[in-house]
């Protein structure tokens, strides 16, 4: 084997593994961009359930004389 072959067959083995590397960088990005979909998802159904826990608490709190706020300044009158 001539030592231009051999150069050669270094620069391709090399290359392969490049080409490789890409290729798994790639499916770890596609991946991590599904995840974060997800997670998107995920936060705005949270945010949804947190805005309609919020408003039925208000009720509530409006509904009970508990949280009522009282003026003992003109019940003493």
């Amino acid at each position: 084997m001539a030592a231009g072959d051999v150069e050669n067959q270094a620069e391709l083995e090399e290359k392969t593994r490049l080409i490789n590397q890409v290729l798994e960088l790639q499916h770890t990005l596609e991946d991590l961009s599904a995840r974060v979909d997800a997670v998107k998802e995920e936060n705005l159904k949270l945010k949804s359930e947190n805005q309609v826990l919020g408003q039925y608490i208000e009720n509530l709190m409006s509904a009970s004389s508990v949280f009522q706020t009282t003026d003992t300044k003109s019940k003493r009158k």
